[in-house]
Protein backbone atom coordinates (compact mmCIF):
# COMPACT_ATOMS: atom_id res chain seq x y z
CA UNK A 1 0.00 0.00 0.00
CA UNK A 2 2.73 2.16 0.68
CA UNK A 3 4.33 1.91 -2.52
CA UNK A 4 1.23 2.45 -4.25
CA UNK A 5 0.65 5.71 -2.49
CA UNK A 6 4.26 6.77 -3.15
CA UNK A 7 3.77 5.96 -6.53
CA UNK A 8 0.54 7.81 -6.92
CA UNK A 9 1.75 11.03 -5.62
CA UNK A 10 5.26 10.90 -7.25
CA UNK A 11 3.27 10.96 -10.84
CA UNK A 12 0.70 13.32 -9.38
CA UNK A 13 3.94 15.86 -8.76
CA UNK A 14 5.10 15.25 -12.04
CA UNK A 15 2.12 15.90 -13.87
CA UNK A 16 1.61 19.47 -11.64
CA UNK A 17 4.87 20.16 -12.52
CA UNK A 18 4.48 19.89 -16.18
CA UNK A 19 0.75 21.77 -16.23
CA UNK A 20 2.83 25.01 -14.27
CA UNK A 21 5.74 24.73 -17.55
CA UNK A 22 2.55 24.53 -19.87
CA UNK A 23 1.92 28.23 -20.10
CA UNK A 24 5.16 29.72 -20.33
CA UNK A 25 5.81 26.99 -23.53
CA UNK A 26 2.71 28.10 -25.22
CA UNK A 27 3.81 31.62 -24.17
CA UNK A 28 7.16 31.03 -25.97
CA UNK A 29 5.81 29.83 -29.34
CA UNK A 30 2.95 32.82 -29.45
CA UNK A 31 5.78 34.72 -29.43
CA UNK A 32 7.91 32.91 -31.73
CA UNK A 33 4.80 33.11 -34.38
CA UNK A 34 4.39 37.04 -34.03
CA UNK A 35 8.04 37.68 -34.92
CA UNK A 36 7.20 39.01 -38.15
CA UNK A 37 8.93 41.71 -40.45
CA UNK A 38 6.16 44.43 -41.59
CA UNK A 39 5.67 42.57 -45.23
CA UNK A 40 4.75 39.40 -42.51
CA UNK A 41 8.18 37.26 -43.34
CA UNK A 42 9.24 35.44 -40.23
CA UNK A 43 12.07 37.30 -38.14
CA UNK A 44 15.44 35.62 -38.28
CA UNK A 45 18.81 35.93 -36.50
CA UNK A 46 18.96 38.57 -33.72
CA UNK A 47 15.77 40.55 -34.63
CA UNK A 48 13.77 37.12 -34.15
CA UNK A 49 15.54 36.89 -30.85
CA UNK A 50 14.97 40.89 -29.48
CA UNK A 51 11.33 40.44 -31.20
CA UNK A 52 10.88 36.83 -28.75
CA UNK A 53 12.45 38.37 -26.00
CA UNK A 54 9.80 41.93 -26.48
CA UNK A 55 6.95 39.94 -26.62
CA UNK A 56 7.67 37.04 -23.42
CA UNK A 57 8.36 40.13 -21.72
CA UNK A 58 5.19 41.71 -22.23
CA UNK A 59 3.25 38.19 -21.28
CA UNK A 60 4.95 37.77 -17.98
CA UNK A 61 3.22 41.11 -17.02
CA UNK A 62 6.83 43.27 -17.06
CA UNK A 63 6.47 47.22 -17.41
CA UNK A 64 5.55 48.28 -20.75
CA UNK A 65 7.56 50.91 -22.53
CA UNK A 66 5.18 53.56 -21.92
CA UNK A 67 5.52 52.27 -18.14
CA UNK A 68 9.25 52.38 -17.89
CA UNK A 69 9.49 55.75 -19.77
CA UNK A 70 7.04 57.48 -17.15
CA UNK A 71 9.77 59.43 -15.49
CA UNK A 72 10.20 62.92 -14.09
CA UNK A 73 12.18 65.70 -15.46
CA UNK A 74 14.91 64.76 -12.88
CA UNK A 75 14.40 61.00 -14.10
CA UNK A 76 12.48 59.86 -10.68
CA UNK A 77 9.44 57.67 -11.72
CA UNK A 78 5.87 59.17 -11.20
CA UNK A 79 3.46 57.72 -9.45
CA UNK A 80 -0.33 58.24 -9.23
CA UNK A 81 -2.10 61.28 -11.95
CA UNK A 82 0.90 61.77 -13.49
CA UNK A 83 2.18 58.47 -14.05
CA UNK A 84 -1.38 57.46 -15.60
CA UNK A 85 -1.88 60.34 -17.81
CA UNK A 86 1.88 59.79 -19.13
CA UNK A 87 1.62 56.87 -20.11
CA UNK A 88 -2.05 57.49 -21.80
CA UNK A 89 -0.08 59.84 -23.57
CA UNK A 90 2.68 57.31 -24.82
CA UNK A 91 0.27 54.22 -25.80
CA UNK A 92 -1.86 56.94 -27.74
CA UNK A 93 1.11 58.22 -29.66
CA UNK A 94 2.58 54.69 -29.85
CA UNK A 95 -0.98 53.69 -31.82
CA UNK A 96 -0.46 56.80 -34.10
CA UNK A 97 2.77 55.74 -35.57
CA UNK A 98 1.41 51.98 -36.36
Amino acid sequence: MSRLTHALLSSLMVSAFALAQAPVALAASDCEAKALSKDGKQLTGAAKAASIKKCEGEAKGGPSGCEAKALSKDGKPLSGAAKTASIKKCEAEAQGKK
